[in-house]
């Protein structure tokens, strides 16, 4: 599943294409997806213009100027595609034929056109009112932005107080903090030196202090390297990103610790039925 860093990397992939520009043509190709798309979808997209490409979480949210906004879930194999880049320009045959698993097509004004394009259909999109969307089923419930003025070492030890679960578990929970996943979450916490297994009440303030920076960091990292591809993920423009190249400990059972003097393995458990890596020697 694309965590944030990916879905970042579509959203600002899509900025500089649909952003100020107006849906000259919407297709929408099948009656649904996860879950069934919204009423006359097409139609209410169709001459739309986008005049905001923000992101919720794992969220891409296209603020419309009539007043709805656009979710775009991207699911297991979701990818939001534009037609080819020549000389830092889109172009893209407007007559040319969707493929078996281009299920929403957008035409833009200028000639841009955006596919969302999903193998397994477990994307999903939905329109809801722009000044109502903080209410929506999928994002009422959600945490802080880890990138956001909100997220800090005060609001983890908050929301971890009373938690007993292991602080892999308690970060994984979007209401804690919104969009992370399991390969963030492990490289976070190897470079806060702080075990995957450890009680998140148990945190303390130190702790904290060095996770909220290394959350911070590899996001950070990873969206400037344009994601991890490790199965369907690309950008915007069909690239592949790299952050996997970086791991320190996800997916790097049985090699050496990278952390400086260290020493250790990285090592590979089970928690709730996935995988976390660390290293025993320098995460306690």
């Amino acid at each position: 599943m694309p965590e944030l860093p990916e879905v970042e990397t579509v959203r600002r992939g899509l900025l500089p294409v649909m952003e100020g520009r107006r849906i000259a043509r919407a297709q929408v190709r099948r009656p649904d997806l996860r879950w069934p798309f919204p009423e006359r979808m097409a139609e209410r997209l169709t001459g739309a213009r986008v005049e905001r490409l923000g992101r919720r979480s794992k969220y891409l949210l296209l603020d419309l100027k009539h007043g709805e906004t656009l979710i775009v879930h991207l699911g297991m194999s979701g990818r939001m595609l534009v037609g080819g880049e020549v000389l830092g320009e889109f172009h893209h045959d407007v007559g040319a034929a969707p493929g078996p698993h281009d299920h929403v097509v957008l035409d833009l004004e200028g000639g841009p056109r955006v596919t969302f394009n999903d193998a397994r259909r477990f994307g999903a999109m939905d329109l809801w009112p722009t000044e109502d969307i903080g209410n929506h089923r999928l994002l009422r419930a959600l945490g802080p932005e880890p990138l956001g003025n909100g997220f800090s070492a005060e609001a983890l030890a908050r929301a971890f107080a009373r938690k007993a679960a292991p602080v892999k578990a308690a970060l994984l929970d979007q209401g804690i903090v919104a969009g992370l996943g399991n390969i963030y979450v492990s490289e976070a916490l190897a470079r806060a030196g702080i075990h995957p297994a450890r009680p998140a009440r148990e945190i303390g303030r130190d702790r904290l202090e060095r996770l909220v920076p290394a959350i911070r960091a590899v996001l950070e990292e990873a969206i400037e390297a344009g994601g991890s591809s490790l199965r369907d993920h690309r950008q915007a423009n069909g690239e592949l990103g790299y952050f996997q190249h970086s791991f320190r400990v996800y997916d790097q059972a049985g090699q050496p610790c990278r952390t400086e003097g260290c020493g250790g393995t990285i090592e590979r458990i089970v928690q709730s039925g996935r995988s976390s890596y660390y290293c025993p020697g320098c995460q306690t």
